[in-house]
């Protein structure tokens, strides 16, 4: 049995993860907003219904998040705490960003913008994830699908899922360019980089801190 301290001490720090990943994920969906070249198929969805409601892209984020983890509930999927806090930390976060952060006028600043992004959005996934408090709203919805059809691959549920969102989201004005392709093929190999050295183990009250 572990000593209660380290217990805490671990508790602790996955707390502190979980939140530090979740604003940093907001905080890099802001600059590659900024960039203007190009987003994640979710966020071009985002943008494109900010083009059309008007109401700002976090919050945008945060209502979208709702009717998505509501499609939980058929798939029996359980949130957990980290779940409802990505549904509502990402959105206020990437609200703050975009606030404080300038446009990136010049080409080698939408550059830095969207390399700093993709770069930011690896780490925070793997520090959320890393976290083990539970997915976010959109990808519990696909590992649920997964679960209730498991004749479907995950690679096919997540690839059906953002080709859908970003098709809609283009329609309605979202940005799609260059890092709409540089971030499909930089996510998965910058999870992949980060995630072990943020992964908060059983028994290891000192895990890593990163992504």
């Amino acid at each position: 049995m572990q000593p209660r301290g380290n217990r805490d001490r671990r508790l602790t720090r996955r707390t502190v993860q979980l939140f530090t990943g979740l604003v940093l994920y907001g905080v890099s969906m802001a600059f590659m907003v900024e960039s203007a070249l190009g987003l994640n198929p979710w966020d071009v969805f985002h943008q494109g219904l900010t083009e059309v409601t008007g109401i700002s892209f976090g919050w945008i984020v945060i209502l979208v998040g709702v009717p998505v983890l509501l499609l939980w509930i058929p798939l029996r999927q359980r949130p957990g705490f980290g779940t409802v806090a990505n549904l509502v930390v990402v959105g206020f976060a990437a609200d703050g960003a975009l606030a404080v952060l300038g446009e990136g006028g010049t080409i080698p600043a939408r550059i830095g913008y969207l390399v700093g992004g993709i770069l930011l959005n690896g780490l925070a996934t793997g520090l959320y994830i890393g976290s083990r408090f539970g997915p976010g709203p959109r990808d519990g919805l696909m590992t649920g699908i997964v679960g209730k059809f498991p004749r479907l691959s995950i690679r096919l549920v997540r690839t059906s899922i953002e080709v859908l969102v970003l098709i809609v989201g283009f329609f309605l004005g979202g940005t799609v360019g260059v890092g709409t392709i540089a971030y499909a093929l930089a996510i998965g190999p910058l999870v992949q980089l980060f995630l072990p050295w943020c992964t908060v183990r059983e028994g290891e009250p000192r895990a890593a801190l990163a992504h």
